[in-house]
């Protein structure tokens, strides 16, 4: 059995692979058709214009799907390690659950609503995205100093912890740049502004805030490779429980009284009686 068939670590794998590929991908085609500098644009510059933008709002919606199974995973494997007795570690895996379906929602926002397009509707989703993306790591982080070394080794607290100081200086520094850049340009509109020379003013400002973007979004999805490991020790199943045999809003055994001949059909179809 190869790795990723054991229990369900393909879905932090698949969430990490499909949102660095989404990235990527609208780079590239976004350079390609010159919509952006080659130098290390925002991302999402690189899904302002078509038809990149159309590619990377899909691929992204996938991602979200993906970020909300995976952190739900987290959230039911973390809920039987515990016992019910522990309320600290039950409340906080419940408010780590809260906010990483947040942070996927997030990531709908942004990429459904383009920098360029209705610019405070992006910058709400980044945040979203992002900022409660972070408190999400800290709260994993937590839950794992708690449970190390019952239930895992310090050695994952401690990459996790490292992830997540990545991640705060990222934010760090894109916040201050991006907050150097917007007072150099004053009377600019700098959302809509897609090409920038070198040597102009709030050039440096700029290339250190892209970066810091950059980094600050693979630190977020490089958190969830921590999980593989973990998923691959669980597995979730859907149990159907029926409420009743029939599916009428009044009781079967009227209907199949009054119809004797469509009770028998019904009974001898092997379809119903589970045949092929």
């Amino acid at each position: 059995m190869w790795w990723f068939q054991q229990g369900l670590c393909f879905l932090p794998a698949t969430l990490v692979v499909w949102t660095a590929a989404s990235f990527v991908f609208a780079y590239i085609t976004a350079v390609v058709l010159r919509h952006v500098d080659p130098l290390v644009p925002y991302i999402s510059d690189t899904g302002t214009m078509a038809p990149e933008r159309c590619v990377f709002g899909i691929m992204l919606d996938v991602s979200a799907f993906l970020g909300i199974a995976t952190v739900y995973v987290r959230y039911k494997q973390v809920e039987a390690l515990t016992d019910e007795d522990e309320l600290k570690l039950t409340r906080l895996n419940r408010f780590g659950l809260l906010l990483g379906l947040i942070s996927s929602f997030g990531m709908c926002v942004v990429a459904n609503f383009q920098k360029t397009t209705l610019f405070s509707m992006h910058l709400v989703g980044a945040i979203l995205t992002f900022g409660v993306g972070a408190l999400y790591i800290l709260v994993q982080t937590l839950l794992s100093l708690r449970m190390q070394p019952r239930i895992h080794s310090k050695t994952t607290f401690f990459v996790r912890l490292g992830i997540g100081l990545w991640t705060l200086c990222s934010i760090i520094s894109m916040f201050i740049s991006s907050v150097i850049m917007y007072s150099s340009l004053p009377g600019v509109d700098v959302p809509h502004k897609l090409h920038w020379i070198p040597g102009e003013t709030g050039y440096t400002a700029h290339i250190i805030s892209t970066v810091s973007e950059w980094s600050l979004a693979f630190s977020f999805i490089s958190f969830f490779l921590t999980y593989i490991r973990d998923f691959q020790k669980i597995n979730l199943r859907a149990e159907a429980d029926l409420q009743s045999s029939h599916l009428y809003d009044w009781p079967h055994n009227i209907v199949a009284a009054s119809h004797p001949h469509k009770r028998d059909a019904s009974e001898s179809s092997p379809l119903l009686a589970g045949g092929t």
